[in-house]
């Protein structure tokens, strides 16, 4: 990669910091942005060396607040949670240890609640009885969707 020159370089960080100061950021994203905005390659990867370097631009931060934001407003499940962080190029390593930290029972339980709501609502909407041959197979699929099986259990004891 042939270096960067300096104003070239000012540039690419001025646009970077300008990104990260409206929203996080993902490394994969940013670099995504800048180039886009016709930034050189080599002044893209040093900006967000230096960024990543000095704590401006966290993948595991990103996804820790992304995270936090789905969890608290959305009826989803830790298997779709963690494939929107892996769609969003953050790794699978990052994105399990981070899901892991943010998802805890009192986070998982109102998940889990939301999400068999909106299952329940779809059943109503087609016409399907309130009955408890589904319960079995309710408990696979939540079980299949990522949530731990103590919350199920949990859940379905309360």
């Amino acid at each position: 990669m042939p270096p960067c020159e300096p104003n070239d370089y000012a540039q690419a960080e001025k646009a970077a910091l300008r990104l990260i100061a409206r929203a996080e950021q993902t490394v994969s994203g940013l670099s995504r942005k800048l180039e886009k905005k016709g930034c050189d390659a080599a002044c893209v990867h040093a900006v967000v060396a230096k960024l990543c370097e000095s704590g401006l631009l966290d993948d595991r931060r990103y996804a820790r607040l992304w995270l936090e934001s789905r969890i608290s407003r959305q009826a989803s499940t830790p298997l779709r949670l963690l494939a929107s962080l892996r769609t969003r190029n953050i790794n699978r390593q990052d994105a399990d240890c981070v899901l892991k930290e943010t998802l805890d029972d009192e986070a998982e339980l109102p998940l889990l609640q939301r999400f068999v709501q909106k299952l329940e609502r779809n059943r109503a909407r087609k016409g399907a009885g309130d009955d408890n041959d589904y319960i079995q197979p309710l408990k696979y699929l939540l079980r299949s969707e990522g949530f731990s099986s103590h919350i199920i259990q949990r859940y379905f004891d309360d």
